[in-house]
């Protein structure tokens, strides 16, 4: 769930950086990762001694939401400190 928040944190800024409003930018990084998520599913049942789940499929997107949910609502409504260190990361 972490890395996949991270994943999707490490979309939004490129592409709000590329010029992709910053709406589109959150919905395309919540998608790249599931999509993403979905192809390890499928790269495991390949792999001896794992098998796929969509359990985890559903767990890697709720982190890669929640991500984007934490940058659109909860950052600009932090502390100052911690907004500076997020417009430092050029996250908002």
């Amino acid at each position: 769930m972490i890395e996949y928040g991270i994943f999707a944190a490490l979309i939004y800024r490129g592409l709000v950086a590329s010029g992709v409003k910053k709406n589109n930018a959150g919905i395309y990084s919540i998608l790249l990762a599931l999509l993403y998520g979905v192809t390890d599913e499928f790269h495991q049942s390949y792999t001896p001694g794992r098998e796929p789940r969509v359990r985890d499929v559903v767990f890697d997107t709720i982190g890669a939401i929640l991500t984007i949910y934490s940058i659109w609502n909860l950052l600009p409504k932090a502390p100052e400190r911690l907004r500076a260190w997020a417009k430092k990361l050029q996250l908002i």
